[in-house]
């Protein structure tokens, strides 16, 4: 009787060890989590503390990460002013932008497009 109980629980879906998803693996090697206070996270970062420096960019379309279809439909926008910020070498000093976390922007702003292409936009 023991080993009869001891053969369901084991082949029970509850005690398998489970490999993880696509989806868990790519939130894993991008270093993506979600808070459900603080939104998203990416490197270490808490992506809505940089919400003005989104709104700046997205031309006040956005003022939050976690929209993320909205934020890949203005990832194009935000790139290219990224980009023109860049390549004037002329940065919003209200904003503590420099070139170094402007890369960083847009990288994240690409793992976070990335992470919704493959997974959450409907096909």
């Amino acid at each position: 009787m023991l080993n009869k109980l001891a053969g369901l629980f084991t082949s029970s879906r509850l005690f398998k060890s489970s490999k993880p998803s696509p989806e868990q693996l790519f939130l894993q090697e991008n270093n993506i989590q979600f808070h459900q206070e603080q939104g998203y996270i990416v490197d270490g970062i808490v992506l809505n503390e940089w919400s003005e420096r989104l709104s700046y960019f997205s031309n006040r379309k956005l003022t939050q990460f976690d929209d993320l279809k909205e934020l890949y439909f203005t990832a194009m926008i935000i790139n290219e002013k990224i980009d023109l910020e860049i390549a004037s070498q002329r940065f919003v000093a209200r904003l503590g932008n420099t070139e170094e976390n402007l890369l960083q922007l847009k990288q994240i702003i690409q793992k976070l497009n990335d992470y919704y292409r493959n997974f959450l936009r409907e096909k």
